[in-house]
């Protein structure tokens, strides 16, 4: 379901977060503006690929 590069956000919001290795039912993910990359362990169930809402650059 999901794959490396993915862009994920957690299902009750928060930051957007990049997948960075999967196993199984589990994500291993960074905040995308985490510098350092620190690795954080999800479980796929608890997040949806990214989208941005709304008509963003339409002036």
């Amino acid at each position: 379901m999901f794959n490396v590069d993915d862009v994920v956000q957690s299902k009750t919001g928060g930051p957007k977060m990049v997948v960075l290795e999967v196993k199984g039912d589990t994500l291993y993910c960074a905040r995308v503006d985490d510098k350092e990359k620190k690795e954080i362990e999800v479980p796929a169930s608890s997040v949806n690929l990214y989208h941005e809402e709304g008509d963003f650059g339409v002036c």
